[in-house]
């Protein structure tokens, strides 16, 4: 029989914050911890991705938080599905050596459609009229009503956006409570998002940092202690650390003053034209796909990109090999920044000729990663005056538009999608059983990691699952 397997993935937990997690310590005390050596982009999809399938982007394909979409002429971020991610998972692989082995993954990114046992992932409801309601999606269906029934509906609007906090991630480790008590899954996968938001709001190393550490920790404890009561092993790992920033650089603005992006625009807005731009870029936190259409314009986009302040390496073929994100996905070019820089995703010259997508929480539709949905806009006295009157109107049942993101990126002060410079400021991994201790686990090694913990033995990656998707 496997041995039941927690998997905490604590993002942003780095070896700088973890003396501030008294729970999280007395982990690494009854095991080990490890450096863990993340792959580029360090980003959420990306990472969770080669956790889960022991393979680099190259081979499962999510090369970034989100990508140009060549087959629909279209940038989209955080979809959902599982198929989007190729190779072997890391069930697929624990059932072909111990059929009836169980996983339930809450909250982990491409939850839609995994062949996993039980499902909780954020799914907002998308009224005909275009309110927006917050929800999630669950596998079965009745475990919607069980977990909304005791811990109320999925608190989407802390999840992310200005007002995202400690609630959602006690929501969540509320939810694998009840299923590792309901339902004893051999793995569960839980996702704790709540550092993400101080440390990019504020940096990694003030005093809401460390208010956020010891608040993740305290919400988690209840859940570390039903493991050591029932006898489940437990992992906590990290995709990334956050590092400080406080240099955006806009890439497509410097795209579009050589004549390479293009716009088009409707009703005074203006929007990114990918169909006829010769070049732009995908921005993700510290990396950027940049999609170049035809190649004789690479050798022009790699010197301009080059010179361009903020911009620490040009990848073409041969680097994105070396980093093992040579997939189709990738853009032609991956630009990557300098310590203390990160990547807007701005394409227009003049605020007043913004999309009206910009200034509201909406990842969906905006073209690259917008951590200014985390602010409140500075520049505008009654922002909370006016998100109270929308929030009436949806209450009323009318339309409403959030608009409270600012579109000065300067007070962001945290980012990460760059390799680590010093191994304090990376991510980790940490395990209550000292038996697998090593001083480094490569990101690729996770998933044979935590196998091995499960007890699931001579499972091992089926022949050509290797190959590209």
């Amino acid at each position: 029989m496997p041995n039941p397997l927690l998997v905490l993935n604590v993002v942003g937990l780095t070896p700088r914050l973890l003396p501030h997690m008294p729970n999280l310590t007395a982990v690494k005390d009854r095991g080990f911890a490890a450096r863990l050596d993340t792959v580029l982009p360090a980003v959420t999809a990306t990472v969770q991705s080669t956790f889960l399938t022991g393979e680099p982007p190259a081979v499962h394909g999510a090369v970034g938080n989100g990508w140009y979409f060549r087959e629909l002429g279209d940038v989209l971020l955080w979809r959902q599905h599982n198929r989007l991610v190729g190779g072997e998972k890391i069930w697929d692989t624990a059932r072909r050596a111990s059929p009836g082995f169980t996983v339930a993954n809450i909250c982990w990114w491409y939850a839609m459609g995994a062949d996993v046992d039980w499902t909780v992932t954020p799914r907002p409801i998308y009224y005909a009229d275009g309110r927006k309601e917050p929800d999630c999606y669950t596998y079965p269906p009745s475990l919607h009503d069980e977990l909304t029934g005791r811990g109320g509906d999925f608190p989407l609007f802390s999840f992310w956006g200005p007002g995202a906090s400690l609630t959602s991630s006690r929501w969540i480790a509320g939810a694998a409570r009840y299923i590792a008590r309901r339902y004893r899954p051999d793995l569960a996968l839980v996702y704790l998002p709540h550092l993400d938001y101080d440390l990019q709001r504020h940096g990694p190393n003030g005093p809401q940092a460390v208010r956020a550490a010891r608040e993740l920790d305290h919400a988690i404890g209840p859940l570390l202690a039903d493991a050591r009561a029932a006898g489940t092993t437990v992992v906590a790992l990290s995709e990334y650390g956050i590092t400080e920033v406080s240099r955006p650089v806009d890439i497509n603005r410097a795209l579009r003053g050589e004549g390479l992006l293009h716009v088009y625009t409707q009703d005074g807005m203006e929007y990114l034209d990918p169909w006829t731009s010769r070049a732009f870029a995908v921005a993700d936190h510290q990396l950027a796909h940049v999609y170049v259409r035809d190649p004789a314009d690479v050798p022009r986009v790699t010197a301009l990109l080059s010179e361009l302040d903020g911009v620490a390496a040009v990848l073409d073929a041969d680097g994105k090999k070396a980093h093992g994100l040579d997939h189709e996905r990738s853009g032609e070019l991956v630009a990557v920044a300098e310590a203390g820089a990160w990547f807007t995703y701005y394409y227009w010259l003049d605020d007043a000729r913004a999309p009206d997508f910009a200034r509201l929480v909406d990842i969906h539709r905006k073209p690259g990663y917008d951590p200014a949905e985390l602010l409140f806009d500075h520049t505008d006295r009654l922002v909370r005056l006016r998100a109270a009157a929308a929030l009436v109107r949806k209450r009323a049942g009318l339309r409403y538009a959030m608009k409270v993101v600012p579109l000065d990126p300067s007070r962001v002060r945290g980012s990460h999608g760059r390799l680590p410079d010093d191994p304090r400021d990376g991510p980790m991994l940490l395990c209550d059983d000292p038996a697998p201790a090593r001083r480094a686990v490569a990101a690729t090694e996770v998933k044979d990691l935590l196998l091995e913990l499960a007890g699931v033995r001579g499972a091992t990656t089926r022949p050509g699952t290797r190959a590209r998707h």
